[in-house]
């Protein structure tokens, strides 16, 4: 398996499926590599293939603001990474066999890091991970054993964008929760 960095060297070469063709980078992941936290999403959107970061766009600056008041953690001190590491055509979701091609680079990035805590960010992410077709609605507001610790799901920040208050007061506590486990109390 070898480290992040090569790892993200080898996913830069991938050509395992067509979303290689449309895309401008790989966006691998950023943060810290032996984070106690961890972010899944869904997958790059335009700025995010532009930058080769994720979550840089509005999506981002509304995960750092929660992150940053809920948690009070900066994006630096946590790891973020998406189930598929380029940017499927329009922004639409991800067909399976484009998962399917991108999941030896997410569950390595899950060995490597080692979160105590992974917070999904939507369903793709939550659905792959807890191994279910229940819907975000029905799976956040608790957490989830998960690979030694746990994974707590919640909505996709352009969610939160879309839906307005509700759905931000709803992702805030499931920050909270995620805070709550990382200094070991009960969720």
């Amino acid at each position: 398996m070898g480290t992040l960095a090569e790892l993200q060297t080898t996913a830069a070469a991938c050509t395992r499926c067509a979303l290689a063709t449309g895309r401008t980078q790989v966006v691998f992941g950023v943060g810290d590599g032996s984070a106690s936290l961890m972010f899944v999403g869904e997958g790059p959107g335009r700025e995010e293939d532009l930058a080769g970061e994720p979550f840089v766009g509005r999506s981002g600056k509304l995960l750092d603001k929660l992150l940053h008041q809920e948690i009070g953690l900066e994006r630096s001190q946590c790891y973020i990474a998406n189930v598929v590491k380029c940017r499927p055509p329009g922004n639409r979701d991800p067909l399976p066999d484009e998962i399917a091609s991108c999941r030896p680079f997410l569950d390595a990035q899950l060995e490597l890091v080692s979160p105590g805590v992974v917070i999904t960010l939507g369903n793709f992410a939550t659905r792959l991970l807890l191994d279910t077709t229940e819907g975000i609605r029905r799976l956040r507001g608790r957490a989830y054993p998960f690979r030694g610790g746990h994974l707590v799901p919640t909505y996709h920040p352009a969610a939160g964008l879309r839906g307005g208050a509700e759905v931000v007061a709803e992702m805030r506590a499931d920050f909270v929760r995620a805070k709550r486990l990382l200094v070991g109390d009960p969720p």
